[in-house]
């Protein structure tokens, strides 16, 4: 199997619980940033392979067989991302990348290892749950901050949006997995929140709070 068509394989499996009946062309080659041709390309080999389904004015799904790979391929990009952050002292917005490089390492041997090294951890730096070694994914009820009441009482435990500006926007502000915080405040005209962490009030826009989950404790 080719880098490639596991990059695909896992986008596939992100993209799918967006959509009922299968991932689209469009949506895929957006995720891909590539042509939608080459995304028809791409589908028909792995539905030749056996690792999706592709039907007609539908859309693609994965087979049981390339969920596992999918889900095989997560689980080692987010105990790499544990293992940057952890032990090597990398931020939270600088892991991604090179995860991605990561993830395709075949070695059973080595991501049961890296497993055990990090003793089991059931959750990566941005807040994701882990597939352990059976593809088992416990996950943890959470809701959005957008969806957050008045004197809600929040624990951060993710994130939805990944990206270095993002979590740099977080970093700043001293806002990080496990930090607990009030709503204090909701502005009805832009949708903003005061929040109270630290005893200090931070507002905080509607497009920080539609990326951040929380908790309620």
């Amino acid at each position: 199997m080719t880098l490639s068509e596991e990059n695909y394989l896992k986008a596939i499996y992100h993209l799918e619980p967006l959509s009922k009946k299968g991932v689209t062309t469009n949506a895929l080659a957006e995720e891909m940033q590539t042509k939608a041709s080459s995304v028809t390309d791409m589908v028909k080999k792995l539905s030749e392979k056996g690792y999706a389904h592709h039907k007609k004015y539908q859309g693609v799904t994965l087979t049981n067989k390339g969920k596992g790979i999918a889900i095989d391929i997560i689980r080692k990009h987010r105990l790499w991302e544990v293992f940057l952050v952890n032990k090597l002292n990398f931020s939270w917005d600088e892991v991604h990348e090179v995860a991605e490089q990561l993830e395709h390492i075949k070695s059973k041997k080595l991501i049961s290892q890296l497993d055990a090294f990090l003793e089991f951890p059931t959750h990566d730096p941005h807040g994701d749950p882990i597939p352990d070694k059976t593809g088992k994914i416990n996950t943890v009820d959470k809701i959005l901050l957008s969806e957050a009441k008045t004197g809600d009482h929040c624990i951060c435990v993710g994130v939805q949006d990944s990206s270095s500006n993002f979590l740099k926007y977080l970093d700043k502000n001293k806002i990080a997995l496990g930090s607990a915080f009030e709503v204090s405040h909701k502005e009805p005209f832009d949708n903003s929140v005061t929040i109270r962490i630290e005893n200090r009030d931070l507002i905080i826009s509607n497009i920080i709070t539609s990326n951040l989950f929380v908790k309620i404790s």
